[in-house]
């Protein structure tokens, strides 16, 4: 059950992109989030599903018998809502509730989802300082970190480009 869960329910074992096919459930996990429509179930669910991911994807390295195996992909799942915390943050800011999850792709959101999933890819695959660095971290620190940081940069990215 710990690598079905840290493969990201099977879609690690895809053989070619299995970071890009977590990221994908990834964005399936943000939808369920925005779902529920309170802001701090949001962040409850994106802290606790971090500190989950550090152990089972810490786990997943020990059974696997080897460091940050590229089957596993909790790390991505659970980074990508991060990505989004700048423009969830903005929306609220704006309109004081929650985005709903057609906002992501209805209107010109498509293209600033889009964007966002892309920037998360480039950010964790370049992985500018500190994101290699922490896949120094043991265990699973090291497979989620570097994740969670490549997030915080793309909410840098979007902090920049997104309209006021």
């Amino acid at each position: 059950m710990i690598l079905f869960v840290a493969q990201g329910f099977g879609v690690g074992r895809i053989p070619f992109a299995p970071g890009t096919f977590g990221s994908v459930v990834g964005m399936l996990w943000m939808t369920l989030l925005l779902a529920i429509g309170s802001f701090w179930c949001y962040l409850a669910a994106l802290f606790g599903s971090a500190a989950l991911s550090v152990w089972l994807c810490g786990e997943a390295e020990r059974i696997l018998g080897k460091p940050d195996p590229g089957s596993v992909v909790l790390d991505e799942i659970v980074a990508i809502p991060l990505c989004f915390l700048a423009w969830i943050l903005a929306h609220l800011q704006h309109s004081g509730s929650m985005p709903a999850p057609a906002e992501f792709l209805g209107g010109g959101g498509w293209a600033y989802t889009l964007a966002t999933f892309v920037a998360f890819r480039f950010f964790d695959i370049a992985k500018p300082w500190p994101v290699h660095q922490s896949q120094r971290l043991p265990g699973g620190w090291g497979v989620t970190m570097d994740d969670l940081l490549a997030a915080l940069w793309v909410n840098l990215a979007l902090f920049v480009f997104l309209p006021s």
